[in-house]
């Protein structure tokens, strides 16, 4: 069993979409980047929803696509134990100061939860909070394990989310 730690939030001042993970998987923690894994289908999505399908080389380019379309990535869980990358090996969840961090950031009027861990995990942590301000929409995961949705279904869920 694995002790996993999360990286920093890609953000700034104008995100107002934020995009929330449950916890990296092995090849995203080993990389430090967010959706790292080559059959992780969100960096196909992003770049079919804000670039006409070019998906940036660069991670940092990446992260800048999001960052210029006001969309932040984070994960729920701060640290973890877990053997492999499945959310359902996750234990000893801990997670991070929402309060806080939507405090710090007052222009994030939807939070988007990329599969089901993320949002279960959240809700029961922290519940819904700021609900005059925030509105919540549960995703399908683009992770390769979730092969119940093809890309064009999870496209279609995820630019409407997104627009």
């Amino acid at each position: 069993m694995s002790k996993c730690i999360c990286f920093d939030a890609s953000i700034d001042q104008n995100s107002e979409i934020l995009i929330l993970g449950s916890m990296p998987g092995v090849c995203s923690l080993a990389h430090q980047q967010y959706y790292a894994h080559p059959q992780n289908r969100f960096w196909r999505i992003m770049g079919e929803i804000f670039n006409n399908g070019i998906v940036p080389e660069a991670y940092e380019d990446k992260l800048t696509l999001l960052l210029a379309n006001k969309i932040a990535l984070w994960d729920v869980v701060y640290s973890c134990n877990r053997e492999g990358s499945l959310d359902s090996n996750i234990t000893n969840e801990k997670v991070h100061n929402f309060s806080a961090f939507l405090t710090q950031y007052p222009k994030i009027h939807r939070i988007c939860f990329n599969g089901n861990k993320a949002k279960s995990s959240y809700q029961r942590h922290i519940g819904m909070i700021f609900p005059e301000r925030i509105n919540y929409l549960a995703l399908p995961s683009t992770s390769p394990a979730n092969a119940r949705w093809n890309f064009d279904a999870l496209l279609t869920e995820w630019r409407h989310a997104l627009s």
